[in-house]
Order: structure tokens, then C-alpha cells, then sequence
């Protein structure tokens, strides 16, 4: 069986091409990308200690050799933070097995005074599993009509991947959806990870656990949507993480001029006149 770390390994030395690490092309291949044995050599270590990190048989790899893989894989600074934390909860996996259980929903006082204030913006806390926690009335403005908000618990994740009106709402759906599975490694917990994957593979289906298995760290470049109500808004986002809640504030601010305008259009909609 797999782990999180040896398939991003896994995944990596797929998606390399030899000439782009300057070796030499060595005749068609069965699969995609990296010999093992060219990444074990640039790595310095053997191809039977690089499988078995692949195949999850070697769980537990020293800093030096992580570090090794990094470079060898020429990791991008995103890329080895994940590495690192892909590391990490391979590691702990060997322990028992932690029991799924829901993230927390509670948003600490401090942090609902601040999204007060940044009303009438668009504005919402959530947490790495897509749990929409708190918001403004601006943000239910521009996500209610799509259907997001439409439970008592509403979850952006699984929004994205089960709700068919999510491919009209987003624009760049294929890029929403690698941010939501890549930031589920990123949850609250392992616990709440697992929790959420054991309830949304069944669901999703392949374009979910694809991704999951991916790794791809997402560029996060500006939002595009097409609100039912008719206009498409651009929108930057701007995310303060809360470390000690395991939660983040982000504020969604207007990319261009036309954004403002439909923005406005969308808090004072016209009104028509009886006709007398």
C-alpha cells in the first residue's frame, strides 16, 4: 500500500521530463517522465531505497535524504514545504489509526469582530477542509445564488466536486478543484482529513481522488466567476491564516474595473416602477 509521500514522489519523477535535468533522452518508455534509477543517482541513494520509499514500504526517511529528493527533483519552495509535510503525516501513519471525526466549526469571538468589520466587503473564514465557518453578507451575496450556501453546514470542497452548478459558477473549475484537494493535506488534523476523503470519495468519484493523489501545488491567481445573476467577476484573494484555529480569513477584493461595477450592480439592483 501507498503512502501520501511516495506517491507525490511518485508523481514528481512522472511529471519530469530527463531532458529538463539535462540528461539524456534513452528511447521510448512504458510510463511518462524520470527514470527511478536517474532520480535515486541524483539523489545519491539506491533505487531499492527509493522504491520502497515509493511503494510506502520505508515510511520514516532521514532530513538529509528529504532534502536530497528535493533537489534532485528540483523542488520549488511550495514543493518542499509539502514534501516536508507529506513526510510528516507518512510518518505518524504508523502509529494507530486515528478515528475520522468532523473539524471543529467554532470561529473564535476575536476573529468574528474582525469579519464584522470588514463589511460590507466580501468576506469568510474557513478552514483547509472547505468548511465555510463564518461570512459577510457581501460574500452571501456573491456565493449564495450558486448554491453554496444552501446547508446548514455548507463546505466549498464538496461543493466543487459534487454540485454540477459548481462548473458553471467557476469559471477555472479544473483549478478550483486542485486547490481544494491539495488543501486537504493541509487540514486541521489527519483525523478531519480522513473524515472528510471517507465521506467525499464515494461521491466524488475519480476526478476527486485524482487529484488527491496528484499533489499539485495550485497557483492560486485570481478568481473567476459567473454569478447566476448574469455578471462574471474577477476577484483577488487575500488570506490571513490563523495558525493557532487552523483557519483562514480571506477577504475577496474587486481584479478590474468591471468587477466594482457588476459588484455594486449586485448590492443596489434596480427597482422598477409601478406603473399607475
Amino acid at each position: 500500500m501507498g503512502t501520501p509521500l511516495g506517491d507525490f514522489i511518485r508523481a514528481k519523477r512522472d511529471s519530469i521530463q530527463p531532458t529538463e535535468l539535462g540528461l539524456p533522452e534513452r528511447g521510448r518508455r512504458r510510463s511518462p517522465g524520470l527514470r527511478r534509477s536517474d532520480l535515486a543517482a541524483r539523489a545519491g541513494i539506491s533505487v531499492e531505497y527509493l522504491t520502497r520509499i515509493e511503494q510506502g514500504r520505508d515510511r520514516n526517511p532521514s532530513v538529509q535524504i528529504v532534502n536530497a529528493l528535493a533537489d534532485a527533483l528540483s523542488l520549488g519552495p511550495e514543493e518542499r514545504n509539502h514534501l516536508r509535510y507529506l513526510v510528516k503525516i507518512t510518518g505518524s501513519e504508523c502509529g494507530a489509526h486515528p478515528r475520522p471525526a468532523p473539524a471543529s466549526r467554532e470561529v473564535r469571538p476575536g476573529v468574528l469582530q474582525t469579519l464584522r468589520l470588514l463589511e460590507p466587503g466580501i468576506a469568510a473564514v474557513t478552514n483547509r477542509l472547505g468548511d465555510v465557518l463564518a461570512r459577510t453578507p457581501g460574500y452571501e451575496l456573491v456565493f449564495g445564488a450558486c448554491g453554496l450556501l444552501d446547508t446548514d453546514t455548507p463546505n466549498l470542497t464538496r461543493y466543487v466536486f459534487t454540485d454540477p452548478a459548481a462548473r458553471s459558477f467557476f469559471a477555472d473549475w479544473d483549478a478550483i478543484a486542485d486547490e481544494q484537494a491539495f488543501d486537504l493535506w493541509l487540514g486541521p488534523s489527519i483525523e478531519n482529513c480522513v473524515w472528510l476523503t471517507t465521506e467525499l470519495t464515494p461521491v466524488a468519484g475519480p476526478e476527486f481522488t485524482s487529484r488527491l493523489r496528484r499533489h499539485t501545488v495550485p497557483r492560486r491567481g485570481p478568481l473567476h466567476l459567473r454569478h447566476p445573476a448574469g455578471p462574471e467577476l474577477r476577484l483577488l484573494r487575500e488570506t490571513l491564516e490563523l495558525p493557532t484555529d487552523s483557519q483562514q480569513l480571506t477577504v475577496y477584493l474587486p481584479a478590474d474595473a468591471a468587477t466594482a461595477q457588476a459588484l455594486e450592480s449586485l448590492r443596489t439592483p434596480v427597482r422598477l416602477r409601478a406603473i399607475s
